[in-house]
């Protein structure tokens, strides 16, 4: 009987984690004195789900509750001991001690790497090792196909968000836009700025992100918004060929989730920069806003 609790943990381990859902693997570690289960029995929990028996009672709903905060934010979700006196703590009359190790299952993040060309293209090896999970977005045939991009779990060929069936634009998304055209860069944007995303990332100079900044305040975009995006992209590394920027982005996409676990709020250089900013000179004007009255 317990051979098939644990074959049914496991395969619903492997099922679910297929389809890219979170759970968490608990797992009886030590026990001392008389216990509902012993070492090794295990339980798997999701949001709303369990497989699996560590036990039941008290302990067991202590353990689910604990497994189900820690999915809560996937992001800071971190693999955790919990012991318990079956007694003195939780009123069992079973009166030993049970120690379980939870630890939370979550997919990679995804990240949604706009445009084809060479950074993309050194950028998408590097991140799956990392932990990132990367989707290109591309138009073009001959630069969004398999052959560049192997690594990617998966390829669009359309610059439109509304097209990006099944890709989520939450707070566990990062996104780069890193693609061939300026006005498509600016397009792309708009169309990302409203999703709370956990990392909006533009390559240019700093003459371009100040001429896409005053274009989208023109259009209304809030202040607060713009201060969000990562721009110019990556680390001040000194990069400069396309290897030297895909790491510097690498090590940036980095340091935001690292910040994120620690439950910081990672700052984005322009909003660094925003004093700075505000004493420096007006950016250069903008040659496709319509002449003032």
């Amino acid at each position: 009987m317990s051979d098939d609790i644990e074959v049914q943990v496991f395969a619903e381990l492997v099922r679910r984690r297929t389809r890219g859902e979170s759970v968490t693997l608990c797992t009886v570690v030590r026990t001392a004195g008389s216990t509902p289960r012993k070492s090794a029995a295990r339980m798997l929990v999701s949001a709303t789900e369990q497989v699996g028996t560590i036990g039941g009672g008290r302990v067991e709903k202590e353990v689910v509750d604990a497994a189900r905060a820690l999915l809560a934010d996937p992001d800071t979700a971190e693999p955790r001991l919990y012991r318990y006196h079956l007694t003195r703590q939780l009123g069992m009359c079973c009166g030993g001690e049970m120690e379980v190790f939870v630890e939370p299952l979550c997919p990679s993040p995804n990240l949604i790497v706009c445009g084809g060309g060479h950074v993309a293209q050194a950028l998408v090896p590097l991140v799956r090792p990392l932990g990132f999970c990367p989707i290109v977005i591309e138009d073009l045939e001959e630069l969004g196909n398999r052959e560049r991009f192997p690594d990617a779990e998966q390829i669009i060929d359309s610059f439109d968000v509304r097209d990006w069936r099944g890709v989520p634009l939450d707070q566990r998304s990062y996104a780069v836009i890193v693609t061939r055209d300026h006005q498509q860069d600016q397009a792309l944007l708009e169309q990302l700025l409203p999703h709370d995303l956990a990392y909006l990332g533009l390559i240019g100079s700093q003459r371009k992100i100040l001429m896409f900044r005053q274009r989208l305040l023109n259009k209304g975009f809030a202040e607060k918004a713009l201060e969000r995006v990562h721009a110019p992209i990556g680390l001040r590394i000194g990069a400069q060929t396309p290897p030297e920027i895909a790491i510097a982005i690498a090590a940036e996409l980095i340091a935001v989730r690292a910040a994120r676990r620690e439950g910081k709020k990672p700052r984005s250089e322009a909003a660094q920069a925003e004093p700075e900013r505000r004493a420096a000179p007006a950016p250069p004007a903008d040659p496709t806003a319509p002449p003032r009255s």
